[in-house]
């Protein structure tokens, strides 16, 4: 089959191409896909780029959605959830995400596991994050205490299904529920082990990164914190070469601990964004949760305790503060919405701009906010009405 020919070019004012952001670079597009790339001066002859405002990026990687438009997938653990869910993110500048199953009866994660089996082919859902319930009752957040559980072949089960059947699944535990082992038993079946809502001293942290385990959820919330003469799981996190989730919404962790953490890990490129989004992204104002309400409130998700119960944020948002606000380079921050997520789930695919449709690729405006996709920007075809 003949290869197929270009028929737009378009000029971004700057591009972002999974590794580095660039200007003077032109995407060649056919069918609604780039299949090209080329330097300005590098042009084929009689091709008249369309110039667009804005900066092109693929669009943004969550590893940790519980939520969306409207929909708790605890509540309704059913493949169309995923489906609404992802569709919620999509629309504000998150093209693909790993949903999350928190802590609830193992009938709840075994119709997640289902549900995410159903929605293997779809790519805009990565597989299956399952934070709990193998976590730490005084760590737990808004994690019902009565479904906090010691680690079992119940969820070892669960995750070999997806296992199996080439689904990605990411299980976020603490070393106070998992028995010597158990995480190199996870870890065997492909599973990636998460460390997070947990009290553990550092030292009980190495321990579980020994067997395998190789990320953090949510850095900071729901873990021993870091003291002088005891670093806790935060301290063993940023000391660690592992990738590291964090939230960035100016509630969960003041910004200048982001900063700090930031500058203080040994290795590049091993901290990403996370959502921690709840329904109400892309939805209306309150949901319920374990049969309690929970609302936004001044920009927070509470529960009935007053405690934070996931997130209110989407990953542009969360981008777009890391430039404005902490003053990180916007290089550094779209790689921590973009490139590293998608590596940590083995989907770096995800992060380059060739062989993408315009539709999975966002235009950032001034602000660094969305302002739609590349697909909404491409200039009109056919004749004039």
């Amino acid at each position: 089959m003949k290869p197929a020919a270009v028929t737009d070019w378009i000029l971004p004012d700057r591009l972002f191409d999974g590794e580095t952001l660039r200007g003077g670079v032109a995407l060649g597009l056919a069918e609604g896909k780039v299949i090209a790339l080329s330097a300005v001066g590098a042009l084929p002859d009689g091709a008249l780029p369309t110039r667009i405002s804005g900066i092109v990026t693929p669009g943004y990687v969550d590893l940790q959605v519980n939520g969306g438009g409207d929909v708790l997938l605890n509540n309704a653990p059913v493949a169309a959830s995923l489906t609404t869910i992802a569709r919620a993110h999509r629309r504000l500048g998150t093209v693909a995400i790993l949903p999350t199953v928190i802590t609830d009866a193992p009938a709840v994660l075994e119709r997640a596991v289902d549900a995410a089996l159903g929605a293997r082919d779809r790519p805009e859902i990565l597989g299956l994050h399952i934070e709990g319930p193998h976590i730490s009752l005084r760590r737990r957040g808004t994690h019902a205490p009565e479904h906090i559980r010691p680690f079992d072949d119940l969820t070892l089960a669960q995750v070999a299904r997806l296992c199996d059947a080439g689904v990605a699944v990411m299980v976020t535990l603490a070393p106070e529920a998992v028995k010597p082992g158990d995480v190199a038993r996870l870890v065997a079946r492909g599973a990636i082990v998460s460390i997070g809502h947990t009290d553990a001293t550092a030292a009980e942290v190495r321990a579980l990164l020994d067997e395998g385990a190789s990320a953090f959820t949510h850095l900071y919330n729901a873990m021993s914190q870091m003291q002088g003469r005891a670093p806790g799981t935060v301290g063993a996190a940023i000391n660690s070469t592992a990738h590291v989730g964090i939230i960035c919404d100016g509630h969960h962790v003041a910004d200048e601990m982001i900063g700090l953490a930031l500058r203080a890990r040994p290795l590049p490129d091993r901290m990403f964004l996370v959502s921690d989004a709840m329904s109400t992204v892309g939805g209306s104002d309150r949901f319920m949760l374990y049969g309690h309400e929970i609302r936004v409130e001044d920009g927070r998700l509470v529960n009935t305790e007053g405690a934070l119960a996931g997130a209110h944020v989407t990953m542009a948002e969360s981008v777009a503060r890391l430039i404005t606000v902490l003053g990180l380079p916007p290089q550094e921050a779209l790689r921590m919405a973009v490139t590293v997520p998608a590596g940590l789930i083995d989907r770096s695919a995800l992060a380059r701009i060739m062989d993408r449709p315009a539709r999975d690729l966002l235009v950032l405006g001034p602000d660094w906010m969305p302002q739609g996709t590349l697909a909404d920007n491409l200039p009109e075809s056919g004749p004039a009405a």
